[in-house]
């Protein structure tokens, strides 16, 4: 069990990415500096993601489990944030050996040495949300998942459940989660990101018309946002609190886009200006015209207070401190 007064050894997978960072910066905050970052954090962007920050360790993914023998009872948790996130990845091997297999291989370890694990699972293994968003483990077989991506966090959800371990572990559906240190995701960034540098410069933000315009508006599609602030410090937070299970994480609040964009636009003090484009042939299989978490089991345990950003403060925040000045965090 993770005692933070002995000051264990806490292991982070996707330690330089964009959520994984974002622990490590409030691990940091919060006093913890015995930390083992698992990534690679090559010269260039995604080392500027652990610029400032301190840790014992940095290990390449292929060197963990050598890493980990003989340090059993220095380990009090792992956070396993490390995946390959791209939605469009169709090589279902690589998902299923990178995704899958290495995440029941980490967690049977941590099973093993009684330490703490906590895992990234995703929000796309709702699919195409016609079930609904609900965390509820009673839920996980009938979940379909749009893309290959999808099907590798989900086969590792089912397998915990199948092994009877989820009262032993937590993992966490992350929706959408967007703010610093995400210059590396590429298409995977978020759409803040990718709409920033043009409306700054064009004055203009681009969104894609509604596949399903009798359900939803061009610009009414809705999403889930959650800041990586928020994001990060909720993922901090069970390492002490002991809960385990599958639990959402988003704001249980579905935002149209047309409202981040009127935030965008504020945050850089110009006058809203929307124009809508064609969906991409290779996203209309798999775009989600609606997400919202159901965050019912964690508001139950009290957490919807660490909730510091409303959308628009969120992305002021991000725009003006992190974006116009190419900073991390």
């Amino acid at each position: 069990m993770f005692h933070p007064d002995d000051d264990p050894l806490i292991v982070i997978t996707g330690a330089a990415g964009f959520i994984g960072s974002g622990v490590v910066r409030h691990l940091n905050d919060q006093g913890y500096s015995n930390l083992a970052l698992v990534d690679e954090a090559d010269p260039g962007v995604k080392e500027r993601n652990l610029f400032g920050k301190q840790w014992v360790d940095l290990i390449p993914k292929e060197e963990l489990f050598g890493y980990l023998e003989g340090r059993e009872g220095d380990i009090g948790a792992i956070i396993h944030l490390g995946a390959c996130a791209d939605t469009l990845e169709q090589n279902q091997a690589y998902l299923l050996e990178n995704n899958t297999h290495f995440s029941i291989r980490l967690a049977e370890y941590a099973l093993r040495h009684g330490q703490r694990f906590i895992y990234a699972s995703s929000a796309a293994t709702y699919g195409d949300g016609s079930l609904g968003f609900s965390d509820d483990h009673q839920q996980l077989e009938a979940l379909r998942p749009l893309n290959p991506y999808g099907d590798s966090k989900h086969l590792f959800d089912l397998w915990a459940k199948s092994q009877g371990v989820l009262d032993r572990i937590t993992g966490i559906k992350y929706f959408n989660v967007f703010g610093p240190n995400e210059d590396h995701k590429g298409r995977m960034a978020s759409m803040i990101y990718k709409m920033f540098p043009i409306a700054r410069e064009e004055g203009v933000v681009r969104l894609f018309k509604s596949s399903e315009p009798e359900k939803y508006a061009h610009g009414q599609q809705k999403r889930d946002f959650i800041y990586v602030k928020d994001a990060a410090r909720l993922t901090c937070d069970f390492l002490n609190s002991g809960l385990t299970g599958i639990f959402n994480l988003g704001r249980g609040e579905a935002v149209p886009w047309n409202r981040v964009a009127q935030a965008l636009f504020k945050a850089l003090n110009k006058t809203p200006n929307i124009q809508y484009i064609e969906m991409p042939e290779a996203l209309a299989t798999q775009y989600q015209n609606y997400t919202c978490a159901d965050m019912r089991k964690l508001f139950k345990e009290g957490k919807e207070h660490l909730f510091q950003y409303t959308l628009e403060e969120a992305v002021i925040d991000y725009v003006r401190n992190y974006l116009m000045k190419g900073e991390t965090w």
